[in-house]
């Protein structure tokens, strides 16, 4: 193999290339401790070994950081090592290893997504989000299922109580051109009609 690029992305930090693809990034202290200059050739082993301990190390490193700075999921980890510019094989063994000691579950992490917002957003809203984190529809079922249980419409209406409440709604104060606003809105935000008047018409009894 030939180092065909060192380029520097910090002043400590340089992107190797490997036959002209983009191999793995080292910082300045190991470019000499493993001998790599531009035009040189370097051995498979030597490259198999700043594979191994180097750029895997770093990673799971950086995994475990990640996920301590906040629960993640697998889809969301993933991009965040690719943005830091981590090889696939890296990000994936990086992935695997924090999974082997359970700090990455999507189906614990949806169940407890779903059970911090469902008294403040619809299920319509909290799917969507969901779906965009990369939580499958399978884990996202499962999660609706555990966090809603028989008193679904108690949790409904109480969320657009919550939303009432913000946008300083009264029923009997405000006209019916408000009150039409207000339905339009909850409807964008995923809320059955019937749950919203419900929640409008004895809306006196739980403010």
């Amino acid at each position: 193999m030939i180092v065909t690029r060192v380029e520097a992305l910090t002043k400590m930090k340089y992107k190797v290339y490997l036959d002209g693809q983009f191999a793995f990034v080292l910082y300045k202290g190991e470019l000499s401790r493993f001998g790599i200059k531009e035009r040189e050739d370097i051995t498979e082993q030597a490259v198999e070994k700043i594979r191994v301990e180097v750029i895997l190390k770093r990673a799971k490193l950086r995994a475990l950081h990640l996920l301590e700075d906040m629960d993640r999921t697998e889809a969301a980890l993933r991009e965040k090592l690719m943005q830091g510019m981590y090889p696939p094989d890296a990000v994936e063994g990086a992935i695997r290893y924090v999974k082997s000691f359970g700090y990455l579950n999507d189906a614990r992490y949806a169940e407890n997504f779903v059970r911090s917002r469902k008294d403040s957003k619809s299920r319509k809203e909290i799917w969507a989000m969901l779906m965009n984190k990369g939580v499958s529809a399978e884990l996202a079922e499962a999660a609706f299922e555990a966090c809603y249980d028989s008193d679904e419409d108690g949790g409904e209406q109480e969320a657009i109580r919550r939303i009432l409440r913000k946008k300083r709604y009264d029923p009997a104060e405000d006209d019916e051109a408000k009150t039409q606003k207000i339905y339009g809105y909850l409807a964008r935000k995923g809320f059955r009609y019937d749950a919203v008047r419900q929640v409008i018409q004895n809306y006196n009894h739980h403010a």
